[in-house]
């Protein structure tokens, strides 16, 4: 490092230092549902990639692709702009020729949940098949095995499914569950990064995994997200489809790493046309940068520390709301633990009070609080005139619908806040139960 950038960055972390948060108000100081938890050493990785221009993708990209894969125990990674575009590439990869008859192709049909997040679902359509929408049990607010298994059709041919505000689904058994009917498996991991289910980490259990890195979750690169998989052919397929869908695989700046970038005949095109505009799917440019896998890199360092805190400050909301009448409490899967994403709450029916006159109060005191993301997906204007079959009743993502809300538990709330938190829910049920 040269004297001039060390001097710099050193400023840097004297400008973090001087900008640092002060302090809590009750009422005041906003108390976020989620956000992005940043520390000098991130503010520094972000600014000595900018310093040497590192504006592609490149060897921070690579690095950062490494150490996840690493981290979760598999063997490919490839870092995408967003969360969203990673579950669009894993869905789309099991649209590959390359699959042959194993392909998803249009009118197939693809297990999801009603409750849940738009971009987990999207990409069904997008590639022209078909969602199949399946309820989920209010406490984990994830759907069930049994429920899966009784929504298996003759044209059933993957399942995609998220796991719920950081809550595992109970991924051991539909992961055999899908084995056993000759199903993809893909794993919406974006709320769960860290998450056990049986001592073993989510986003393990599938053929594809995806996570997101927006500022939300539990670590962030800004924009991004990654598809993770053991699986070399679906890794391949991935990155050609987020690479505008070219055949070469020489990274940014490379070529002819294959040695016969001049000797290939594909398609139709004639003998020796170059590899690197030699397109094999119908791709897009869905990459991210060393910006910002510069800044993951720094923020992967965190992520047992950040797992741990979103923990605490679950059990201490838990604790700190038990037996407070007219709500359900959340719960953990049976067999999980969960690195929590947020903290749910639904308003029962025979509460003092409605699940908006609570969330009012709450906002009123400066705590944020978010639905559960959209609810019963099948009552929005987007989904009312697309292909999609229901199978049961949707019962429960309708009372998630109208009386479900979520509080945070990210690393940057204190104990003081989640009391706080506490503390004003109970006054408000015990001001409606006068």
């Amino acid at each position: 490092m040269t004297d001039s950038k060390a001097r710099i960055l050193e400023q840097v972390r004297g400008y973090h230092q001087e900008h640092e948060s002060r302090g809590f108000t009750p009422g005041v100081t906003p108390i976020w549902p989620s956000g992005a938890v940043l520390d000098e050493d991130d503010r520094v990785a972000l600014v000595e990639a900018a310093l040497d221009m590192r504006i592609a993708a490149g060897v921070s990209s690579r690095r950062f692709e490494r150490e996840l894969a690493k981290a979760l125990g598999l063997r490919k990674a490839h870092l995408t702009n967003s969360g969203s575009s990673a579950n669009l590439l894993a869905l789309s990869a099991l649209t590959s020729p390359q699959l042959e008859d194993r392909r998803l192709r249009p009118g197939d049909e693809v297990i999801t949940v009603a409750a849940g997040f738009p971009t987990t679902v999207n990409p069904i359509l997008q590639n022209g098949m078909v969602p199949v929408f399946v309820d989920v049990e209010l406490g984990t607010y994830n759907t069930t095995p049994e429920r899966i298994a009784e929504a298996i059709g003759p044209r059933t041919r993957a399942i995609m499914v998220a796991h719920a505000l950081g809550n595992p689904f109970a991924a051991a058994e539909v992961a055999e569950l899908a084995e056993a009917h000759d199903l993809f498996l893909v794993e919406d991991n974006c709320d769960a990064l860290g998450s056990t289910y049986r001592g073993q980490l989510t986003g393990t259990f599938g053929d594809l995994a995806t996570v997101s890195f927006y500022p939300a979750h539990h670590i962030t690169t800004g924009e991004g997200g990654s598809v993770l998989t053991s699986n070399l052919a679906l890794a391949r397929i991935v990155e050609q489809l987020r690479d505008w869908g070219r055949d070469c695989w020489c990274e940014p700046g490379e070529d002819n790493t294959c040695f016969k970038r001049f000797d290939y005949q594909m398609g139709t095109l004639p003998h020796g046309y170059d590899h690197k505009y030699i397109f094999s799917h119908v791709g897009y440019n869905l990459k991210s940068t060393d910006l910002q896998a510069a800044l993951g890199l720094s923020q992967l360092a965190k992520l047992p520390a950040f797992g741990e805190a979103r923990r605490r400050n679950w059990q201490r909301l838990r604790e700190g709301l038990e037996g407070v009448p007219g709500l359900l409490l959340p719960r953990a899967t049976e067999g999980s633990d969960p690195s929590w994403f947020g903290f749910a709450l639904t308003v029962l029916p025979d509460a003092s009070f409605k699940v908006k006159e609570l969330t009012d109060f709450l906002e009123s005191r400066k705590i944020g609080t978010r639905r559960f993301f959209s609810g019963n997906l099948t009552r929005h204007p987007a989904y009312l005139d697309r292909p999609h079959r229901v199978v049961g009743d949707l019962v429960n993502s309708d009372t998630v619908t109208g009386s479900t809300f979520w509080i945070g538990v990210f690393p940057g709330l204190t104990e003081e806040m989640t009391d706080y938190v506490s503390a004003s829910i109970r006054e408000f049920v015990c001001g409606t139960a006068n």
